[in-house]
């Protein structure tokens, strides 16, 4: 069952989103007709000149094109000197909807199935709160980034200028999480995504007659070779404890019966929580293909390509999150430990190679609802987690920029 909010917090929620500042239902609105709107990648048009609007509506000097669709509004508060980051991601995927609700994806074969939408609507929330009470004393930047899901967005804002142009002293961001009740929130020190990486291989030889292997040199053989020496690179290589994926997506070969190919092509996905693990792995995986192709006789080649690294929350910027969600909602509904088996990636890990800062975990619910994984055709993030996620920037931001 999905557990309601506490009465406690419910009146916090009260006092930090008052009606007269924020209409919850509002973000609730607009939360949905952005699901019902999905764009892709880069291409969030739309999604950015409805938020670039309201948030100038609010009083914010709003600056967008950076990272191609990324936007920043900053506003800047009494004579403090700190500046504090917060950002929402904005893209959706190449999903096709199923959920069945009517403010379902307008797209064929686009969907919100990661909650970025709850995301940028929970920050939106937040923003109309600190603008209507501006009770924080420092400069705040609220960062809308385009693309996260090919894990290129937060990296083209950065290549963009974005903190030389706005400087940070921390940055912060939330994530949804299904599976994890109302009401809860994840706040992990160190490692809390992993890296992700991909590797095409491909295993040359020499091909020829079915009928007549011993005149060629046969990659078939090689390739499965490499797929069974694969699976222990994790198991004897990595510590027990530390967490590592290597995943093989693809196996490409050959098109007809009696015809030794004259190449197979592997597709690899490789994961891993600690920048040490990640290049043991690859070293590993590199000896494994190459190693393994010249026992057989043929060659091979692979394209070895780092996409993002883990997203690493830094201590002091853990225990102010730590702090801000258990003054909302408990200390005992604040988790400090990732749940087993979470090996997603996020890369909010490029704005925490530059800077410190936390990414925080706000739980989705439980059940068939809640508890619907991201990425999937039935998921749909819960708006009655929306003004809790609000709540925690306002909350964040006041004790950051304390006035």
């Amino acid at each position: 069952m999905t557990r309601e909010l506490s009465l406690q917090t419910t009146r916090l929620l009260s006092r930090l989103l008052p009606q007269a500042d924020v209409d919850t239902q509002a973000f609730v609105d607009i939360r949905r007709r952005i699901h019902a709107n999905p764009e892709l990648g880069f291409e969030v048009g739309a999604t950015a000149e409805l938020v670039a609007g309201l948030l100038r509506e609010w009083g914010y000097e709003v600056h967008t094109g950076i990272g191609k669709t990324g936007i920043v509004a900053q506003m800047k508060v009494g004579n403090g000197t700190r500046r504090l980051g917060i950002r929402a991601d904005m893209d959706a995927l190449p999903v096709v909807e199923a959920t069945g609700l009517p403010y379902a994806s307008k797209t064929h074969g686009r969907m919100h199935a990661c909650g970025h939408d709850g995301h940028t609507a929970i920050l939106l929330a937040a923003a109309k709160a600190l603008a209507a009470r501006r009770d924080f004393d420092g400069t705040l930047n609220l960062i809308f980034q385009p693309d996260e899901e090919n894990l290129c967005g937060a990296r083209a804002m950065i290549q963009d200028g974005l903190f030389e142009r706005f400087p940070c002293d921390a940055v912060y961001a939330l994530h949804n999480a299904p599976g994890v009740p109302v009401g809860s929130f994840l706040v992990i020190e160190g490692p809390v995504t992993l890296s992700s990486d991909v590797a095409d291989v491909t295993i040359k030889g020499v091909g020829g007659h079915g009928a007549m292997p011993h005149l060629s040199r046969d990659p078939v053989p090689a390739a499965a070779a490499v797929v069974t020496a694969l699976q222990t690179v994790v198991a004897r290589n990595v510590t027990p404890g530390d967490t590592a994926v290597v995943s093989v997506g693809f196996i490409r070969g050959g098109a007809t019966h009696n015809v030794i190919p004259q190449s197979v092509a592997l597709g690899l996905n490789v994961r891993a929580a600690r920048p040490e693990t990640r290049a043991v792995v690859e070293q590993r995986i590199r000896e494994i293909v190459s190693l393994t192709a010249q026992a057989h006789g043929v060659q091979a080649e692979i394209d070895y390509r780092q996409l993002v690294p883990p997203v690493v929350n830094t201590a002091a910027e853990c225990r102010l999150m730590e702090q801000v969600c258990a003054e909302l909602v408990g200390a005992e509904h604040v988790a400090t430990e990732a749940p087993k088996g979470f090996a997603g990636s996020e890369d909010f890990a490029w704005m925490l190679a530059e800077l410190p800062g936390c990414y925080v975990l706000l739980g989705n619910g439980e059940g068939e609802f809640g508890g619907c994984m991201v990425h999937n055709p039935g998921y749909d993030f819960n708006d009655q987690v929306l003004p809790l996620g609000a709540a925690c920037w306002v909350r964040l931001t006041q004790t950051y920029l304390v006035a």
